[in-house]
């Protein structure tokens, strides 16, 4: 499955330029030319990476990096910035980006970023061992115990995906609900809840151990796993 990635740009030369690059790399690409636009796009569409200009119309790469945070949707940001102060970098980091570029930039090294940043979150991995005999190819959707084959329903799959992809780090409901069902619908923590309990009950005893609830915050998976991407 090809790493999303999402292009908030106003510029309209530098946004498809950048589109067409980075679709040349066979990663899934959307863009949005204002900052309305963007945020709406970050909530509605999983992206996997934005790449978020400081200054745009309407509402500005603070705001949205600001929005995001503040509903606790992790997808890394790479910010873009004409200006290259100090001030504007440390305010951008400080409200959650992740990194950021000064314009102009070459595209090499644009790419390299990228390409670091997508690793660092798994994007790309297709299959994953776990436990003493799990087996979960995201390419395939297909999970396997033990060699047999496991059912699941779309969602209890990609919430285990989300799980093995952020192993040993807590994800609260509300990231799990970003991450799995989209920001566009109406979903509640039992719906999270729920979910957890059907796949916990299909991993088995042995699996689900691994599988374990956050007091206060959400679920985290503490097991050892391995990435066969």
């Amino acid at each position: 499955m090809s790493a999303r990635i999402l292009i908030i740009e106003d510029d309209e030369s530098l946004r498809r330029g950048l589109c067409d690059n980075l679709a040349a790399q066979g990663w899934d690409v959307r863009a949005a030319s204002d900052g309305e636009e963007g945020l709406q796009l970050a909530f509605d569409w999983r992206a996997d990476l934005i790449l978020l200009d400081i200054m745009l119309p309407g509402v500005n790469g603070y705001e949205i990096c600001r929005a995001l945070r503040q509903e606790k949707i992790d997808t890394p940001i790479l910010m873009l910035t004409a200006k290259g102060q100090t001030d504007d970098v440390v305010m951008g980091l400080q409200l959650g980006a992740d990194d950021y570029m000064v314009k102009p930039f070459a595209l090499r090294e644009l790419l390299a970023r990228v390409q670091v940043m997508l690793r660092r979150t798994h994007v790309g991995s297709t299959r994953f061992t776990f436990g003493q005999d799990g087996l979960l190819d995201t390419s395939a959707r297909r999970l396997t115990l033990a060699g047999k084959a496991v059912n699941l329903t779309p969602k209890e799959f990609d919430l285990l995906s989300v799980l093995l992809q952020n192993a040993g780090r807590a994800l609260s409901r509300e990231q799990l609900i970003g991450k799995v069902w989209g920001h566009g619908l109406l979903v509640t923590h039992r719906s999270v809840d729920r979910c957890v309990k059907t796949l916990r009950a299909k991993l088995g005893p042995a699996s689900s151990a691994d599988f374990v609830s956050v007091r206060g915050v959400g679920y985290r998976w503490d097991g050892d796993v391995q990435d066969e991407t």
